[in-house]
């Protein structure tokens, strides 16, 4: 093969997906200096409809998209508005979706987000690169990689010939194919060991259509249902509905195997088989449009990790080279985000002469826990009462402290970060040890059982304080003022996880309803007597009314239950 003269970059970006594309625009935006080459194997533009998972985005991963990003004028003109999450638990009425309890907003979320068709959205980023004087090559089949303090070498064969690239950092965004953490041996062992499999069926597909029940129908405005990422949930399992721009459908079967074994719904033959017996309203009305379906894939044990990000040798890994936990919440978008925002402040401080080793070591630690929402939490998810408690404490948790520090530039701030996370009784280390201890409730919670729920909508903004977590998201605060509101919100997450412990405590083992509570010492496998010693010493939480009023709105058991259906 004829060789090619070497060229020489600030910046080598491996794979060209949305992960590697948007670290490019990213980095151009914030040093318009810097020489980017991005190596992309596909041979040629992504098509229209592209099947990739990841369609859905939510608010932190949204703001990165639209705010830091730019492209909110793009997401607007040309991508789908997202209306929200929507759950539909009580799998035991899984042939009737109007007596399902469903989880979700009924206004308009005030921080919008998208439902993403990721081949229109990276042919986008490929046209803004090539429009600031990024190179994106196409058809860049990369053969190895030689790391060196002095500048990492890449060879590359393009169009048949054999090039080579020099870069002061190298980036590997290459997906599961993970070149840099194979190299180099990063890999981490996760026994997060759940499969997938998604397809596509070419028409749109309105949850509203699968009911004549008017009283369901009518309890949210036309639209809502078919614009929000739905999940329906039952034991083990959880299968979305995703609307795209190109008026196709991702439909998605997520399930562990310890439930629900793989070869029962690795083909498409078998995942219509699989619907029938576990979600048949879904399986009829998908079977409908099932002669446009466009394709189908799978991923065993998808779930993958890695023990380094970034390295002061000037080299890192984002997006799925890296590691993929779950896609339930649709966290993907906001780990690139994440991901991309500190190796954009690693790369452009070190083309600075900065030192950057301090912020490598804090950004590698922030991406701990996140395990802790998925780990052994399918059995869950058929338990209708539980899983409403987990969302409604997941959102809290999301909105409270990690989009609002990453709306707020707190991520890549070092000051902030070492008054957040730097101290054993840090609001961060407080953080990650309360929500440690609430998803272990969960889990000892799920072996007592829930009695079975229905006929209900719930509307998570009539929670009022998390209502207003959520507008909060779209103010704006300086490093000073930040510290204080992330340590305000832990303050009312504590009252949050207090409250739900003690609805729990007082079902599971009868301890008084107006028990104080310290929710990071407590823990539901204690006895009652335990539980009402714990509850005479310093730090115990005494009831708050409003963070009361807002958990009884979630609590759906007969006992505490006082709404008519589909009242808020």
């Amino acid at each position: 093969m004829k060789s090619q003269k070497s060229t020489r970059h600030d910046a080598l970006i491996l794979g060209g997906g949305l992960a590697g594309l948007t670290l490019a625009l990213q980095l151009k935006q914030s040093n318009p200096d810097l020489s980017i080459l991005v190596l992309e194997k596909r041979t040629e533009a992504a098509p229209a409809a592209s099947h990739k998972v990841g369609e859905s985005t939510v608010e932190l991963g949204s703001h990165y998209l639209r705010e830091v990003l730019g492209l909110k004028q793009y997401l607007e003109e040309k991508q789908l508005p997202k209306f929200g999450f929507r759950f539909f638990l009580s799998p035991e009425h899984s042939g009737d979706i109007a007596r399902r309890v469903e989880v979700g907003s009924k206004l308009s979320n005030p921080i919008p987000a998208h439902q993403i068709d990721r081949g229109l959205l990276e042919n986008e980023l490929v046209r803004q690169l090539n429009d600031a004087g990024v190179a994106v090559l196409l058809g860049a089949s990369v053969q190895e990689v030689e790391l060196s303090k002095t500048g990492h070498t890449v060879r590359y064969e393009i169009a048949g010939e054999t090039c080579t690239a020099t870069g002061n950092w190298l980036i590997d965004s290459t997906g599961r194919r993970s070149f840099l953490k194979r190299k180099l041996g990063l890999e981490k062992a996760t026994d997060h060991a759940i499969n997938a499999a998604w397809f596509r069926l070419g028409s749109p597909i309105d949850i509203d259509d699968w009911s004549d029940n008017l009283q369901w129908k009518h309890c949210l405005a036309p639209g809502r249902r078919h614009l929000a990422t739905n999940h329906l949930m039952g034991k083990g399992y959880w299968v979305w509905i995703i609307p795209l721009v190109s008026g196709n459908t991702s439909i998605g079967i997520v399930a562990d195997p310890a439930l629900h074994p793989f070869d029962t719904f690795n083909t498409a033959e078998k995942a219509m088989q699989w619907l029938e017996k576990h979600e048949p309203l879904a399986a009829k009305m998908l079977g409908r449009h099932w002669s446009g379906l466009i394709d189908f894939k799978v991923m065993k044990h998808f779930a993958h990790d890695i023990n380094q990000f970034y390295s002061t040798d000037r080299w890192g890994i984002t997006g799925d080279a890296g590691a993929f936990l779950d896609p339930f919440y649709s966290p993907g978008t906001d780990f690139i985000a994440l991901s991309n925002s500190w190796l954009t402040e690693l790369i452009v401080r070190d083309s600075r002469g900065e030192n950057i080793a301090l912020r490598t070591m804090i950004y590698r630690e922030l991406l701990n826990g996140w395990i802790l929402l998925y780990k052994n939490m399918y059995s869950l998810f058929g338990q209708t009462q539980i899983m409403l408690f987990k969302i409604i404490w997941d959102w809290s948790t999301y909105w409270a402290i990690p989009s609002l520090i990453f709306a707020n530039k707190g991520y890549t701030n070092i000051d902030f970060l070492k008054q957040y996370a730097t101290t054993a009784n840090s609001i961060g280390h407080r953080f990650a040890t309360l929500n440690a201890q609430m998803q272990a409730l969960f889990l000892a919670w799920s072996r007592h059982g829930t009695t079975p729920c229905s006929d209900q909508h719930i509307n998570v903004f009539a929670l009022a304080y998390l209502h207003q977590f959520h507008l909060e998201l779209a103010e704006k605060f300086t490093p000073e003022q930040l510290i204080r509101k992330v340590a305000s919100n832990l303050e009312i997450l504590e009252q949050v996880a207090a409250e739900l412990f003690r609805q729990v405590s007082t079902t599971l083992h009868g301890t008084p309803p107006d028990m104080s509570v310290d929710p990071y010492t407590m823990v539901i496998t204690d006895t009652r007597d335990v539980l009402i010693e714990k509850a005479q010493r310093p730090g115990a939480l005494e009831v708050v009314e409003s963070i009361r009023t807002d958990i009884e709105t979630v609590w759906l058991s007969p006992v505490h239950h006082k709404h008519e259906a589909y009242v808020e």
